[in-house]
């Protein structure tokens, strides 16, 4: 069975997937939110669809190692969805993954206004093969 990760922001959710497997991620898609119960039945059917078994959320800690705003409105978004799907939903540190997202684009001669368009994707990807490699 696949794994899914999430980045979760207030406009765009990032999408990754995993092979079969479980062992290399892969972008799938950045997905511009249209309101809450849209968002929780885009996420449940895509899981379902691609047969998840696992949905990894990257959880925006502090550098400092607290939790702030954006990781209670992440865990509020993740409670929420659960009522959609009852899949697993883990959690993964996802400090500095936007920061090395950038930087792989840049040295991959993404222009910038590209870049916003598939940031979200490659931070997901990035979330999800820490994850794989982890476990």
């Amino acid at each position: 069975m696949r794994k899914a990760a999430f980045d979760i922001g207030d406009v765009r959710i990032g999408i990754a997937t995993s092979d079969m497997l479980g062992i290399i991620a892969s972008g799938y898609e950045t997905y511009t939110r249209k309101g809450d119960e849209s968002d929780y039945r885009y996420l449940a059917d895509f899981c379902r669809d691609k047969q998840v078994d696992t949905i990894v959320v990257g959880l925006p800690i502090n550098m400092d190692g607290t939790e702030g705003e954006r990781v209670q409105k992440t865990r509020e978004f993740v409670h929420k969805l659960s009522a959609f799907t009852d899949i697993k939903t883990v959690f993964q540190d996802e400090r500095l993954t936007t920061v090395q997202a950038e930087r792989i684009l840049i040295q991959s001669g993404v222009r910038r206004d590209k870049r916003k368009q598939v940031i979200d994707k490659v931070a997901a990807t990035i979330i999800l093969q820490s994850f794989l490699d982890k476990y």
